[in-house]
């Protein structure tokens, strides 16, 4: 057996964030909606152009397969789609869309095409909306490309998505899941690191026990030890009994500790020595050994110096680690994430029949497009949970047929935003945007200042400024320690649902809370 020095020196790493990881870049078009919904999440690779060659997108090309390798290719076949709806030229990394007068109505990036668009490099990075016919939505975007085979060894609700980064995410899934290595999730919030947990325990030998998740940022510093390890009958007043902690709840099965990130440093010392030992000591008790798995989970900052979180622990937990990416950098999955949440709440709720189907009129099928195209040009700042939440919404507002609430198209009215703004664009006059507009804004940008800088086109001071003068909005510096213990009781732990309720930026309560257990500490 080799020492835990030398050991940790071949600690391997599975890193998801990487969708190209030596992949080809291709133009890839995806189906975002269309009326036979099962054709949702379809592809086709669509860069092979020389010269001046130019290629026809329409309703008998090109044909589109699932990225599962499906030998069945088949082509939009809209009637309501010219056959040869836009000419696409490639030009030095550009695309031309042309469209002629007699051909079907198309709109792209949310703009309706009458002659000829050109697509920059850029644009094709982040992926360019196209509806077509009022019927079908596609997204074109460069992106990895891959040709994986048609076996999907992992099952589940919990990873959706055709797009290469998703296959490629499920794949070392599968690989984690063969290991019993602990395991370290990074990602922005609303990135569905909790599912990934949940798919890594149930694809490994140890499903047959539990997986217990704790949210670290919800345990008091005082408590944290007993939570974590249990307490002995008579430990402290009040035991009248033993407890067990979370590690010995998790005996056999999985510990998946969420939010590790928010751990206070008095209890991440106690961490380090039960993950490195496999030991724990419950509060008036004797050590003892525990066999379990660790996953653990956070969006915040690790190796940032500010973060306070020791870097003994942070290696410990990763010996593997998956960062996941946020919606926007893999937005050809939203079309397939959106479609399975509506027909679970649709169905959830008994309302399969607004569902689009065979027999569903053209105007039907077109409110439906509309929907997914709207969906597909936000931003998703929230990411999936975000995209979640308002499929739930629409689900909620749709009796007897489709309805789009006008909460979800004041969220997604907004375009994707641009992330070429310069940070100190000067601002503009306060009176340029009203305080109903901004606080609209501000909202969408989850409150986040730098997002709503770049959105809005402002500077930060600006929107520090509308914040000073707005009687609904402050800093969460401002807060008091009261209001905040009760929206984060409120929210289960959950900074970022916090945040949203208290009106300020999860980054900033979250720092918020920090200072204010090292100043108790102190």
């Amino acid at each position: 057996m080799p020492d835990q020095q030398s050991a940790d020196l071949t600690l391997p790493s599975v890193v998801a964030s990487l969708p190209g990881g030596g992949q080809e870049q291709a133009l890839v078009l995806t189906i975002v909606f269309h009326p036979e919904t099962n054709r949702i999440g379809e592809t086709a690779r669509f860069d092979k152009l020389v010269g001046h060659d130019s290629r026809i997108l329409g309703r008998a090309s090109p044909c589109f397969s699932t990225l599962a390798g499906s030998s069945a290719e088949k082509a939009l076949d809209d009637p309501y789609i010219s056959r040869a709806a836009l000419h696409v030229r490639y030009r030095n990394g550009d695309v031309i869309l042309s469209r002629s007068s007699t051909s079907s109505r198309a709109r792209i990036a949310g703009s309706e095409l009458t002659d000829e668009t050109r697509l920059s490099y850029a644009q094709l990075k982040a992926g360019v909306p196209i509806q077509m016919g009022g019927r079908v939505v596609l997204l074109l975007r460069r992106a990895a490309y891959i040709v994986p085979s048609s076996n999907s060894r992992l099952s589940g609700r919990a990873i959706q998505g055709s797009s290469s980064y998703m296959y490629r995410l499920r794949e070392q899934i599968c690989l984690l899941a063969s290991t019993d290595l602990d395991v370290l999730i990074r990602g922005e919030t609303g990135t569905g690191k909790e599912l990934v947990a949940e798919a890594i325990h149930a694809a490994s030998a140890r499903a047959v026990k539990k997986m217990i998740a704790v949210n670290m940022a919800a345990i008091p510093v005082a408590l944290a030890p007993a939570a974590l390890f249990g307490s002995a009958r008579g430990a402290f007043t009040g035991a009248d009994k033993a407890a067990a902690g979370y590690f010995e709840q998790a005996e056999g099965g999985t510990l998946f500790l969420d939010e590790i990130g928010d751990t206070p440093s008095e209890v991440q010392a106690q961490l380090l020595r039960a993950l490195q030992q496999r030991e724990i000591q419950c509060v008036g008790g004797p050590v003892r050994k525990v066999d379990l798995r660790v996953i653990s989970a956070t969006d915040a900052p690790l190796d940032d110096q500010a973060c306070n979180f020791k870097a003994a622990l942070r290696h410990r937990l990763s010996e593997a680690e998956i960062v996941l990416l946020p919606l926007r950098l893999h937005p050809e999955d939203t079309g397939e994430l959106l479609w399975s949440f509506i027909k679970s709440n649709m169905v959830s709720m008994g309302r399969r029949h607004v569902l689009p189907g065979e027999n569903s009129d053209a105007k039907n099928i077109a409110l439906w497009a509309e929907l997914f195209h709207s969906f597909i040009c936000y931003s998703w700042p929230g990411n999936v949970r975000e995209l979640n939440n308002l499929a739930q919404q629409v689900a909620l507002a749709s009796e007897s047929q489709l309805v789009i609430p006008e909460s979800v198209q004041a969220c997604t009215s907004e375009m994707r935003a641009s992330d070429t703004v310069a940070e100190d664009a000067g601002p503009l006059l306060s009176g340029d945007y009203s305080d109903e507009e901004f606080l609209q804004s501000f909202a969408n940008a989850h409150y986040e200042v730098a997002r709503v800088s770049r959105q809005l086109g402002i500077s930060r001071q600006a929107v520090y400024r509308r914040i000073s003068d707005s009687p609904q909005l402050c800093l969460a510096s401002e807060l008091s320690n009261d209001k905040i213990q009760q929206a984060l009781v409120k929210c289960g732990g959950d900074i970022a649902a916090a945040g949203m309720q208290l009106k300020v930026s999860r980054m900033g309560l979250r720092e918020r809370i920090r200072n204010t257990r090292s100043a108790s500490a102190d």
